[in-house]
């Protein structure tokens, strides 16, 4: 159940569509269509505009405890005017290891959200195995496959707390704040077809 105070943008007919959505349906090995691809990121784009025009306002949360200046924070950062880097920024070479940031996932095209992370080195933070990466390369694959664009890229907020728990709670507002649908608190929500142990699409 969602607290009173959180404001809830969809309908209780966009709730019923999602809770019966084909992501849950569909055969395993299943390849997405190009109108169930289209219809999903128009979905979770639909909301988060509505969540850009929105006044900030203190908002509950699912996930967080009490309002902060966290809480506030994520209601005014905008994370679709960040500079964007290429997905893959990682295999640069990097004299200085970063500092601590909030990180998004965003298809530009769109424009869509699709994950919110914290670390405390920003340039090497995906070196290694992170779970996100297959979740762009399943959503990006889809794309492909039906020709359509798509320009996955990633911003960074380098102002967050050096202290892990200030970071998370911040990290864990902002999720909250735009619902990115590649974070897990929000795969049910979406029905999110791209975070499967297999590429889809």
């Amino acid at each position: 159940m969602m607290s009173p105070d959180q404001p809830f943008l969809l309908s209780q007919a966009d709730l019923r569509a999602a809770d019966v959505s084909w992501a849950y349906n569909r055969e395993a090995g299943t390849p997405i269509s190009e109108a169930e691809l289209q219809q999903w990121k128009q979905r979770v784009a639909q909301y988060q505009r509505q969540v850009q025009q929105t006044p900030s306002v203190e908002q509950g949360c699912l996930f967080g405890g009490e309002s902060s200046d966290s809480a506030t924070i994520a209601a005014t950062l905008d994370p679709f005017t960040l500079p964007p880097q290429n997905a893959e920024f990682w295999r640069g070479q990097f004299q200085e290891a970063g500092v601590p940031a909030l990180y998004f996932v965003v298809d530009h095209d769109v424009p869509l959200l699709l994950y919110v992370g914290e670390t405390v080195k920003s340039n090497q933070r995906w070196q290694g195995v992170h779970d996100c990466k297959r979740y762009i390369l399943s959503y990006v694959a889809a794309h492909r496959t039906h020709n359509l664009p798509v320009a996955v890229n990633i911003g960074f907020w380098p102002h967050a707390a050096t202290d892990r728990k200030a970071r998370q709670r911040l990290e864990s507002d902002l999720i909250c704040h735009w619902r990115s649908p590649f974070n897990k608190e929000n795969w049910q929500m979406w029905s999110t077809p791209f975070v499967g142990g297999k590429l889809e699409g």
